[in-house]
């Protein structure tokens, strides 16, 4: 199989990797029967590659077999942007879509234990054009019989159709917004392409939220340890006082006397 090697990992802090644990969670609550996950956003630069990237990440160290397309093929800045290395010529989607090879030669093994990749392949013009050909269903299936989770990293909605397009192949849709940037009828009329599609919207995840600062983390921190400290100790204070309540019942004064 060909490998790709990706260098441009970031380390996660806390609140971050709680929250795309918090996300794999809740994708997991969708059901068994919801594998093929499109990824789209309003607009470029809301940091969908960057949630996609880590899903992948965060899903195989959960023991998840997970495979991401990078579904882009007018655009895209996955291979830049996260330094990806591959030790063979890219081959990818817009190859397999354009009948150019199969399926099995456009996956790559990355350096994540249990995560895969494909490739946008070559930039397109029309990449419309292959996307309503039957090959991206079929792949879409072949995919969800081999690996947990198929995880598709669109073009944001709000600027062309193709995440429509593929949404229409996909079990569910999930919206990644940046903080205080996007405008509510921008959502309104994105969710509304997705729905026309018959795609049903699993969710959100709002993305670059401020939480840098000393207070709020000294309150997270706090307010977390503290419930969870507190809950255990009083759980098991009353265990022990439990005990001792029955050893005084069964504990009595040993008989004295000749017999």
């Amino acid at each position: 199989m060909r490998t790709a090697e990706i260098s441009n990992l970031t380390s996660l802090d806390y609140p971050c990797r709680e929250a795309l644990n918090t996300l794999c969670t809740n994708l997991s609550f969708a059901g068994r029967n919801v594998k093929k996950i499109v990824l789209t956003s309003c607009q470029p630069g809301e940091g969908k590659s960057f949630v996609t990237i880590n899903l992948m990440r965060t899903l195989a160290e959960l023991g998840k077999r997970v495979v991401v397309i990078d579904a882009d093929m007018r655009r895209s800045v996955l291979i830049a942007q996260y330094g990806i290395r591959v030790n063979a010529k890219p081959r990818g989607l817009a190859h397999y879509l354009s009948e150019q090879c199969d399926w099995e030669e456009i996956i790559y093994r990355t350096n994540i234990e249990g995560a895969h990749i494909i490739f946008h392949g070559q930039d397109v013009v029309n990449s419309l054009a292959l996307l309503t050909t039957p090959r991206l269903p079929l792949l879409l299936n072949q995919l969800s019989e081999v690996y947990d989770i198929v995880l598709i990293d669109s073009p944001p909605i709000g600027l062309i159709i193709d995440a429509a397009e593929i949404a229409r192949s996909c079990d569910g849709a999930v919206f990644v917004v940046s903080n205080n940037s996007i405008a509510r009828r921008e959502l309104i009329d994105a969710r509304a392409q997705l729905e026309k599609a018959g795609c049903h919207i699993l969710g959100a995840v709002l993305n670059k939220v401020t939480f840098n600062t000393h207070i709020s983390k000294k309150h997270y921190y706090k307010t977390y340890y503290s419930h969870y400290s507190s809950g255990y100790y009083k759980k098991a204070d009353e265990q022990q006082s439990k005990r001792r309540r029955r050893g005084d019942r069964h504990t009595s004064t040993p008989p004295t006397g000749t017999g």
